[in-house]
């Protein structure tokens, strides 16, 4: 059974806490919201230089998309189209199923 800490997702209790995993869950947890990166550079306790180290590969694989610009800033959410983030999704609430059952 997976057991989780609080504060922390089904996903990376599975998957870990990768610094590419943690960059994803942020926006997976609040997936109705935007963010800049500098928001979610402060969020994660995260240094810049390792975030940008991997938030590109998951902009270029169009997990994150840009949502809108305020001036020069960009702000960021999850692609909840994207067929990874889907899976990801799905299993995520396939898991918890999975633990609601078992409880």
């Amino acid at each position: 059974m997976v057991s989780t800490k609080e504060n922390e997702s089904l996903i990376s209790a599975v998957f870990g806490y990768s610094p590419q995993m943690r960059i994803l869950n942020y926006p997976l947890d609040f997936p109705t919201n935007d963010f800049t990166k500098k928001e979610i550079i402060q969020a994660l306790g995260m240094s810049r230089q390792t975030f940008y180290k991997y938030f590109d590969s998951l902009e270029e694989s169009e997990m994150i998309k840009v949502n809108r610009s305020i001036g020069k800033a960009k702000l960021y959410k999850i692609d909840r189209s994207n067929p990874m983030i889907k899976t990801i999704t799905e299993f995520e609430r396939k898991l918890s199923m999975q633990i609601a059952d078992r409880e």
